[in-house]
């Protein structure tokens, strides 16, 4: 299944400024499968450390962590030379040792010729404990609805998308319709989209998606303090609860009753630091840079996949795939919403948040601030629904333009840019 992530790897190999390379993601995003892949297509040699699985590793870097050391027990363990310009070095699940995480800076102070890359499914958590300086960062996100098609055999369909082929796409909307509905359930986690590229079989999709769900939540006793524990289930459990309402705000006191923010505010970021929710702040005067303007205590939590988002909260294939059924206004436009937002995280476009007011009906799904302008996002739950909030907005602020996103056909009136769901994520491409 090709990755578009492999063309920032390349892109990394060949920087002049090349500094050892953390590799960012939750767990079974595929981090190490990608890794493999581009070492085989790019490098000589591959030498693969996995921490977790060989606890005894970690004692070569209890001594001291000077590069040239390191190099020469590697070389003695695995009976070869290992080449800085022909060889990859992947130290797999970093974060079961500090030392190794030192030795990363070790490395780009002396000894930056040789090409490294860590990964581990907490590196964030580790991270969010104690920064690592002098490395470089490239995040690992679920695969997008394109890789999806290219993965499914579409991509005459993904090459008409790209092309932004008007004509052929009228002709297409039914079948565009039904592949959006199959990443619906699907989603990008690589082992549900194997199992549906090879079985077709959504039952056994399902059953994927519910292992990796029931392996989260095994991860929560292991991997954080015990007081935490149930604090990190109420949250994960509450998100499809709050998605699928009409104000998508998360509520703390809809979780437990009298629950208060500083009680839940490290279950909530270790969250967020493995990857498998995103926070999204709410900013209420939108004005550069919206990071200065964000409100930490107001904000949406989405899952970091829609599959697995489908089956937490037990949405079924006939939920999804009936003939009548809206796939942008059910459940109060939960999916829809879900799937922008990890199609514009996936597509690295910065920074997301919405927009909205104390005790005011306006609000917006989506703000992203790019290239000196906040543009604003809509994701409308049907064909021909006015896009009220965003009106309100545009009136007010008057951006340079806004962006609406459904089933509807490409189009624009004015400013405003009417840009189908399955080209959200391109959406720079087709505005100005």
């Amino acid at each position: 299944m090709k990755r578009y992530v492999l063309k920032s790897l390349e892109n990394w190999k060949n920087s002049a400024n090349r500094r050892p390379l953390l590799l960012y993601g939750a767990r079974q995003v595929g981090k190490t499968w990608i890794v493999r892949e581009f070492a085989a297509s790019n490098y000589a040699d591959y030498i693969e450390l996995n921490f977790f699985t060989n606890s005894s590793l970690k004692d070569i870097f209890e001594a001291d962590i000077t590069p040239k050391r390191i190099i020469a027990q590697l070389e003695a363990l695995f009976g070869r030379t290992i080449d800085p310009a022909k060889t990859l070095l992947f130290f797999d699940e970093i974060q079961e040792s500090q030392r190794a995480m030192d030795s990363l800076k070790s490395f780009n102070d002396m000894a930056p010729e040789y090409n490294l890359i860590a990964a581990g499914s907490f590196l964030g958590v580790m991270m969010g404990r104690k920064p690592v300086g002098q490395t470089d960062h490239i995040t690992l996100y679920p695969m997008s609805f394109y890789e999806f098609l290219e993965a499914a055999g579409h991509e005459h369909a993904l090459k008409i998308i790209q092309e932004r082929d008007e004509i052929a796409l009228r002709g297409i909307s039914a079948l565009l319709s039904d592949l959006l509905k199959q990443y619906y359930f699907v989603g990008g986690m690589p082992s549900a989209v194997l199992e549906y590229i090879t079985s077709g079989d959504l039952s056994k999709v399902r059953d994927v998606q519910n292992k990796l769900l029931v392996d989260y939540k095994g991860d929560f006793s292991k991997h954080i303090g015990i007081h935490d524990i149930p604090k990190v289930g109420m949250i994960w459990d509450s998100i499809p609860v709050h998605l699928t309402k009409e104000k998508k705000k998360f509520v703390y006191k809809e979780i437990k009753s009298g629950a208060r923010a500083v009680e839940f505010e490290n279950a909530m970021q270790w969250l967020v630091d493995t990857g498998l929710v995103y926070k999204i702040n709410r900013v209420e005067n939108p004005q550069i840079p919206l990071i200065a303007n964000q409100s930490f205590g107001i904000f949406k939590l989405y899952m970091l996949d829609i599959g697995l988002f489908g089956a937490k909260a037990e949405i079924s294939a006939r939920d999804i795939f009936s003939p009548n059924v809206d796939i942008t206004g059910n459940f109060n436009g939960a999916l829809a919403e879900q799937f922008v937002c990890q199609e514009l995280k996936s597509s690295k476009i910065g920074s997301l948040f919405y927009w909205g007011r104390e005790n005011a009906q306006a609000e917006l799904d989506f703000l992203i601030q790019k290239d000196g302008e906040i543009i604003p996002i809509e994701v409308k739950s049907a064909k021909h629904t006015k896009a009220k909030s965003l009106l309100v907005y545009m009136n007010e602020y008057k951006p340079k333009y806004a962006i609406r996103t459904s089933l509807k056909n490409y189009g624009i009136e004015g400013n405003l840019y009417s840009v189908p769901l399955y080209m959200i994520s391109d959406f720079k491409k087709y505005t100005l």
